[in-house]
């Protein structure tokens, strides 16, 4: 799509592109809910089957878990370079979320009322990692660690394996983000074991990271039997960029996203009319150069889109209506732009700043709200495994100061066993 905000029927078509569904047009809801039945139901009876019948293994005889010694196989035989990336990304990722962990509060106020709140990781935290179109150790990664640095004690990860094998990269980044169990169970089927529990497989308090639209499905009819981070859509990314940059870069920014799904979204807003065409041009050429061409193309075809814009300030108001899940802003001086920016899942500063490096090594974690969630919603942090306890204690002379507030509250609701509680302490 092209679009030029100075032309007539701009504002009908910009609101066209910003309503676009793009999730799965397929109805699953009522296909998830049987999945999870049948797990409630029957547990690895009908883990077992579904396993057989979408992933062509029976676990009973390739194994349900990959065990800690096929793990760290994965990991001692992994090339040199990979597990120095790796590695590398591990670290910062933990430092990133070490610094995300709240304190605790305790103080008396002027009442003398003692007030606070004590912070503590949940349980046990469940991951998810697709298994399908891609393996991604870069996942593994960025939704265990958190876990780690709330303090979660057991982290459980499934991950669908089709004809029964695992991607050895992300056994090897499962080791070195400290996953304690992995197990050899994919799509709504695993969702619905982590929620509930099977023989083999105990709950999980929290259950975090993408999937399909079944997996997403899935979390979303158990959000409440369990907690979860978000219900995660196709991924997009807006670029705002000027003339000066190079169209190379830009184009390969554009497909870093679009090459992940047929459903994914790339646009760009420029001020230069010119350079929109150059860019253009440019992602036809690196198009067929890429061997995920196929997906990115229909991606760029179907869902992309380069609006030129009178000034890139005038951009920003639209940019906030898409609520990026990523947002580039590709110019010398990118802060008077970011300080316009309200709804972002991630916000990528200057020319030398590409989406990508957020996935992988930055340190922020890239699983991000899409589908205009940013407007509501953040990106996965340590907060998502960690809940808030808040407590008081009175004494007799501060509840004497607030008491009578709180009788004379309860008397007016008409809950006058509340007053008494209070009452007759006074």
């Amino acid at each position: 799509m092209r679009l030029d905000a100075s032309t007539p029927g701009f504002a009908e078509a910009f609101a066209d592109l910003v309503n676009a569904r793009r999730e799965a047009d397929a109805d699953v809801s009522r296909d998830v809910a049987a999945i999870v039945a049948a797990v409630r139901e029957t547990g690895d009876v009908a883990l077992r089957d579904y396993t057989q019948r979408f992933d062509r293994h029976d676990p009973d005889t390739t194994g349900w878990e990959v065990g800690k010694a096929e793990r760290k196989a994965a990991l001692d035989t992994l090339d040199p370079e990979l597990r120095s990336a790796i590695e590398c990304a591990a670290e910062r990722i933990t430092a990133y979320h070490a610094a995300q962990r709240p304190e605790d509060r305790d103080y008396v106020d002027a009442s003398g009322v003692r007030l606070g709140a004590r912070w503590g990781a949940v349980e046990a935290a469940g991951l998810y990692v697709p298994g399908g179109r891609a393996a991604y150790p870069s996942t593994v990664l960025m939704n265990a660690i958190p876990a780690r640095a709330a303090g979660v004690e057991r982290l459980v990860m499934v991950t669908p394996t089709p004809d029964g094998e695992v991607n050895p990269l992300v056994l090897a980044a499962a080791e070195i983000a400290g996953v304690d169990e992995v197990w050899r169970v994919g799509g709504a089927q695993a969702i619905a074991a982590l929620a509930y529990g099977t023989d083999r497989i105990a709950p999980v308090d929290v259950v975090v990271g993408p999937g399909n639209a079944w997996v997403a499905e899935a979390k979303r009819q158990l959000y409440g039997v369990v907690g979860i981070d978000m219900v995660a859509g196709p991924s997009e990314i807006v670029v705002v960029a000027d003339g000066a940059n190079d169209p190379e870069w830009i184009a390969a920014d554009l497909l870093s996203q679009a090459e992940h799904d047929p459903t994914s979204q790339s646009i760009l807003f420029t001020d230069d009319a010119a350079f929109a065409d150059a860019v253009d041009a440019a992602v036809e050429r690196q198009l067929g150069r890429l061997a995920t061409q196929a997906t990115a193309r229909t991606a760029w075809t179907d869902n992309g889109a380069i609006v030129v814009v009178p000034t890139l300030e005038a951009a920003m108001p639209l940019v906030d209506r898409l609520a990026p899940e990523h947002l580039e802003l590709a110019v010398d001086t990118p802060e008077p732009l970011f300080a316009r920016v309200r709804h972002a899942g991630s916000v990528f500063l200057g020319r030398y700043t590409p989406e990508a490096v957020g996935d992988y090594v930055a340190g922020p974690n890239h699983v991000l709200p899409t589908g205009r969630r940013a407007r509501f919603a953040s990106g996965l942090s340590v907060l998502d495994f960690m809940k808030r306890t808040s407590f008081i204690a009175c004494d007799a002379d501060s509840l004497r100061r607030i008491g009578p507030a709180a009788v004379a509250l309860a008397q007016a609701e008409g809950l006058p066993a509340h007053a008494a509680s209070v009452a007759v302490r006074l």
